[in-house]
């Protein structure tokens, strides 16, 4: 089965028609996308983009052979022009099969705004789903698993050999889809319905590959069910950046489109500090509702147990559920205060040995984990001299513990001013 997306861009395409933003100022070439639609083996056409004949031509394909044209969004897609020759595009209903004679078979899967999702299947047997821009599949529990029978459950005959969804603008669809078990490691995962909300070019490429995914260029061809190179994701990344410079909007944004994740917050409540709850608060209120918080210092048992809602059955068995740790800094905190480091006699009597051996323990555990894990840290190194002899601990204690914690990561990020810089992987 071959998909030739006419486009892959927003409803409104990108760039967006007047729009002066830097996103829309650099779509340029491979970038410039028009609203998405797909042509299966040139006899199934799913949406309309304007000027669809020309786009096909575009990509070497035509639309003579096209014999049914079906619709996702219904009311704030692109303006619908039906070429001659088309046939009247309609919409299949929820739940609903439709039977091409090409022997193509399209079902309806209801998603949890206006519109409808298409599951097709192939010949020979290769599957793919289509879910309109801005939607996810609805039927699923919180955890993003069926709620009803097979039959309404995305996956319920097994992983999608691809899948195009809006990943940038609903993440937890995707997190759905793979706690449903509708999407696996090898399943090929389709940006699509892309606006300018995250600049193009590598920015928007960096940001699909850390959670699994990728975009292609309108016109493209893609064999449903060919390997296709998935991105490779790491399974611990160190996060490091300055204070506000949105080190912990990366690290989250790394897993919002994940199930199950359980965030670690290592700095606790301070009774009376108004400050501290106020960004307390404001990280609750990014993180997905399905996210389990645990405030903790005690990472090591995180890091070698199978974790909570870890399911030995579960779609993804080489992992328990993911880690996002916020943050390091705090935490050695935590421990240089237990091991009474501020105190220069106790330090030199035992406390420097007892943090080696704290910091080493935790190193050992994250080399060990079979966790996906996505750590925070803040990069105090770079500024003033700390003035007090228990400043300069900290801050050198808190270099060492990121140099070690960092080798044991596949991929290291030092974010400055919301920019995410590749340190590794």
């Amino acid at each position: 089965m071959d998909v030739t997306l006419l486009g892959t861009g927003a409803p409104q395409g990108l760039p967006r028609p007047g729009c002066p933003c830097a996103a829309c100022a650099t779509a340029v070439g491979d970038e410039a996308r028009a609203a998405t639609a797909l042509l299966v083996d040139g006899a199934l056409l799913i949406d309309l983009t304007p000027g669809p004949a020309f786009a096909a031509a575009r990509a070497g394909q035509s639309l003579a052979g096209v014999r049914q044209v079906l619709l996702s969004h219904p009311h704030d897609g692109p303006v619908l022009e039906v070429p001659a020759g088309l046939p009247q595009p309609g919409r299949v209903a929820d739940g609903r099969e439709l039977a091409l004679l090409d022997g193509h078979r399209v079902r309806a899967v209801a998603v949890d705004i206006p519109g409808t999702g298409y599951e097709i299947s192939g010949a020979e047997g290769q599957r793919l789903l289509y879910l309109p821009p801005g939607a996810a599949p609805s039927g699923l529990d919180g955890n993003g698993r069926a709620a009803g029978g097979a039959d309404q459950d995305p996956g319920g005959n097994g992983p999608y050999d691809l899948v195009l969804l809006d990943v940038l603008g609903r993440p937890e669809a995707l997190a759905r889809l793979r706690a449903s078990g509708a999407v696996d490691a090898a399943t090929d995962v389709l940006a699509v319905h892309l606006d300018h909300e995250v600049p193009p070019g590598p920015e928007l490429h960096r940001r699909l590959a850390a959670v699994g995914a990728r975009a292609v260029a309108d016109g493209s061809t893609l064999r449903v069910g060919e390997f296709h190179a998935v991105p490779d994701l790491p399974r611990r990344t160190l996060v490091l950046g300055g204070a506000r410079s949105g080190k912990s909007v990366e690290a989250e944004r790394r897993l919002v489109a994940f199930p199950d994740v359980v965030y670690v917050a290592t700095g606790g409540t301070r009774d009376g500090d108004e400050d501290w709850a106020e960004r307390i608060s404001l990280h609750r209120e990014r993180r997905p509702n399905s996210w389990r918080t645990v405030e903790t210092c005690d990472l090591v048992p995180l890091l070698t147990a199978a974790g909570p809602g870890a399911d030995p059955g579960a779609h993804w068995p080489d992992e328990a559920a993911p880690l996002l740790i916020d943050c390091l800094a705090l935490w050695l905190t935590h421990v240089m205060d237990e091991v009474g480091a501020w105190d220069d006699a106790t330090w030199e009597a035992g406390g420097r040995r007892a943090l080696r051996e704290r910091t080493d323990a935790l190193v050992a555990a994250l080399r060990a984990t079979r966790r996906r894990v996505v750590a925070v840290s803040n990069e105090v190194g770079s500024g003033v001299v700390p003035a007090t002899p228990a400043g300069r601990r900290f801050r050198d204690e808190l270099g060492r513990l990121n140099a070690a914690f960092g080798a044991e990561c596949e991929q290291v990020l030092l974010v400055v001013a919301g920019q995410a810089l590749a340190l590794r992987g």
